[in-house]
């Protein structure tokens, strides 16, 4: 696997080869970028980007993104001192693609942060989570509240909040899209047509905007085989979820949620969890000018956010070394 600061060999896939990580980060990161796969648990494989050391902190990605999605972070976040892991989540890009709607459900999801976790030899992580990796994340310090430092949220609802507004009709017509994943093979075929222009569409509000070399990397990871469905199918597990409040519990975690007010698929109420649910909450950080893709829009900003968030753990470490 790739571990130079530059250039690096190409990682294979299942239907060839695919730019290394360090190809891809060349222009985004002078860090030292290693990348390797772990087995997590039940035939599953993630595949994963590793940079810097110190405390873990595990990066989450959403849709319909990849662990590139957290390029602009990966560096500021090594050279303040972390090991910062991004993994592909199941179902995307190089990671594993188990069959069905079951092996998409949320406490799977989270099975595989902790599986993880423990791959790399780590007791607990500081989990960073945007989407539906803040889904997982969530998921995670609920199910597995020993592995998880600290939260840090990014545009993702806290379930309850997520359920209360899809009862509402404003939320309802941004959430859309839940409903047509959720159709038995006719999203399969739409999104692969005119060059995957219905995935595209979802990164459009972005600001800047994302540039043709970066969509096509999209492209790429979108392009793997069995890649489409299993993206899909987090929306159609989500939707056919049975007692998923029942399912909710208290999470201990100090957390930090940082919010895109331009947000063009959650609404702002949603940002806020109820503190009954995360009664460690430090904050909610909004970002008035930032969309859906705040770690794109203001990377900056975001990792001062993380790094401050995250600082006293790091400080703890150090004395303990």
């Amino acid at each position: 696997m790739a571990k130079s600061k530059h250039g690096g060999t190409s990682t294979s896939s299942e239907s060839g080869s695919v730019p290394s990580a360090s190809d891809l980060l060349h222009e985004y990161a002078d860090v030292e970028i290693r990348e390797d796969y772990a087995e997590v648990g039940d035939d599953v494989k993630l595949h994963y980007v590793e940079a810097g050391d110190g405390p873990l902190v595990l990066l989450l990605h959403g849709f319909p993104e990849f662990w590139f999605g957290w390029r602009l972070e990966i560096a500021p976040l090594a050279n303040a001192g972390f090991r910062v892991v991004a993994p592909d989540m199941r179902g995307y890009n190089l990671s594993s693609k188990p069959s069905g709607v079951k092996a998409y459900a949320g406490e799977l999801l989270a099975d595989d942060v902790a599986g993880l976790i423990r791959a790399l030899n780590a007791d607990s992580a500081l989990l960073v989570g945007h989407d539906w990796g803040g889904t997982a994340a969530w998921t995670t310090a609920m199910n597995h509240p020993e592995v998880v430092d600290r939260l840090a949220i990014l545009n993702a609802a806290h379930p309850r909040r997520l359920l209360q507004g899809l009862h509402h009709p404003a939320q309802l017509r941004k959430s859309w899209y839940f409903f047509f994943f959720d159709q038995p093979g006719l999203p399969e075929s739409v999104v692969h047509a005119n060059d995957w222009h219905f995935f595209r569409h979802f990164l459009h509000d972005a600001s800047p905007k994302f540039t043709p070399e970066e969509t096509n990397h999209y492209v790429e990871a979108w392009s793997q085989p069995g890649a489409a469905s299993g993206m899909i199918n987090y929306y159609r597990a989500s939707v056919r979820q049975k007692h998923a409040e029942a399912q909710i519990r208290e999470i201990s975690a100090p957390t930090l949620v940082i919010w895109g007010q331009r947000d063009g698929y959650l609404g702002p109420e949603l940002a806020e969890p109820d503190r009954n649910d995360v009664p460690n909450l430090d904050r909610v950080e909004r970002l008035p000018d930032a969309s859906h893709w705040v770690h794109h829009d203001e990377p900056e900003r975001v990792s001062e956010l993380l790094v401050d968030f995250f600082a006293p753990i790091g400080l703890t470490r150090s004395h303990q070394t």
